[in-house]
């Protein structure tokens, strides 16, 4: 098997020590190793790029254990070529397994270029990314906690919701406000109301009239102020992320034109892929690390699964939002698909669909720099329109009718 890579090191990550293998190739044709053990602390891999510096490595690969390798990038990123690899693509051989017998593993593979490079995007989107990551975990607490405050208020003998839209609107955060106050009257908590909300009055004092102890005040109390410290940790971070989005308003501007797609989702995807789609091959090889393609799995001819893949499971959560935004969305092509693939292939098997199809389109907008250009509703329509005539045809016939087919006259 050629040599790719003359002089390169293979690193085995832990928490706290580095297994590092540096092979290079004589002229005679033979390869020395060097092996040696470092510490994770930024001392102990300062000195690990000196190691490697005085080998004169050229290419370094390790695994992507985690968020251990995050350290190790940064001290060597610009220093060399790094490759972070994924884990499932380095199996080791069985009966061979220790640190030392990893890290050069995994020299022998990057030496013949068999090791396959994982994205990782520029310095600017990763921070962009952590702030947008940080802040979806912030909205599903957010989330939860407004489940908390339902569930006590169910406890309280307090049927909100069944009459309000959103318990945590103006109107129902004075309710609680004042439930937390001392407030039992269901005719003054309901005075509460405001606009629209004000219409519903009689059904509110119904809802309003419970059993609220001292408890539940105290349950309610620490779960609003919860919220409301979430609601403006929530605005700060909002604040960063529009700070860090400033080189990408071009970018997040055409993403929003695809339906589906709001200011939040178009700045997540923009934090998960970047700008520059030459990172990637093409849209399948984006689809297939996003994990949102269809599974490859074929023997003998025969298909096993199309399970969809493991990947970037944050990019999914994102295109699976907007999937079910654009399916509602009015005479989109994107709400067309939706409509035909979801009969026969289920509704959350369609989102994934869609979902698919909004990243292919962003792959695009992106390489390209071109706006959405939509297909409309008619799309399908107009891909096979002989089809169509003979499907509704046949359900008119299913209903008893005689169909006979004239061309419309202008």
């Amino acid at each position: 098997m050629d040599v790719i890579h003359r002089n390169c090191c293979g690193l085995d990550v832990h928490k706290e020590t580095i297994s590092a293998c540096h092979l290079y190739m004589l002229e005679d044709g033979s390869v020395k190793k060097n092996q040696e053990k470092f510490g994770t602390m930024t001392r102990d891999l300062l000195r690990l790029a000196d190691w490697m510096k005085e080998k004169g490595t050229t290419h370094v690969a390790m695994e992507s254990t985690g968020v251990y390798w995050k350290p190790i990038w940064n001290i060597l990123e610009g220093l060399f070529d790094v490759l972070l690899v994924n884990a499932k693509h380095i199996k080791q051989v069985p009966g061979r397994k220790t640190d030392m017998k990893d890290c050069e593993w995994i020299a022998q593979l990057l030496q013949h270029g068999l090791l396959p490079r994982s994205f990782v995007p520029p310095k600017t989107i990763r921070e962009l990314r952590d702030l947008t990551r940080h802040r979806a975990k912030i909205i599903q607490q957010k989330a939860s906690i407004a489940n908390r405050i339902q569930k006590t208020l169910e406890d309280a003998n307090i049927k909100l919701a069944c009459v309000a839209t959103d318990i945590l609107g103006v109107s129902g955060r004075e309710m609680l406000e004042s439930m937390i106050k001392g407030e039992n009257n269901p005719d003054v908590l309901a005075e509460c109301a405001k606009r629209k909300l004000r219409g519903k009055i009689p059904e509110l004092k119904l809802a309003l009239e419970g059993k609220i102890t001292e408890h539940h005040r105290f349950m309610l109390e620490i779960a609003f102020q919860q919220l409301k410290d979430l609601e403006d940790l929530i605005k700060r971070i909002d604040a960063k992320i529009e700070e860090h989005m400033h080189p990408f308003e071009k970018a997040v501007s055409l993403l929003k034109t695809i339906p589906g797609i709001d200011q939040k989702n178009a700045e997540a995807i923009v934090a998960e892929i970047g700008t520059d789609m030459n990172q990637f091959p093409s849209e399948a090889h984006l689809a297939s690390w996003a994990g949102i393609c269809p599974g490859n799995n074929e023997s003998a001819g025969k298909k096993k699964s199309g399970k969809t893949p493991k990947g970037n499971h944050w990019l999914r959560r994102v295109l699976g939002e907007a999937g079910w935004a654009a399916s509602r969305s009015k005479n989109t092509y994107l709400s067309a698909q939706y409509k035909r693939l979801m009969p026969r292939r289920g509704k959350k098997r369609a989102i994934v669909a869609v979902g698919h199809t909004i990243l292919t389109i962003c792959y695009w907008m992106l390489k390209k720099n071109m706006e959405y250009k939509e297909l409309g509703v008619e799309y399908f329509i107009r891909l096979d329109p002989e089809k169509h005539k003979k499907y509704h045809v046949k359900k008119l016939e299913m209903l008893g009718f005689e169909v006979i087919l004239q061309p419309q006259t202008k």
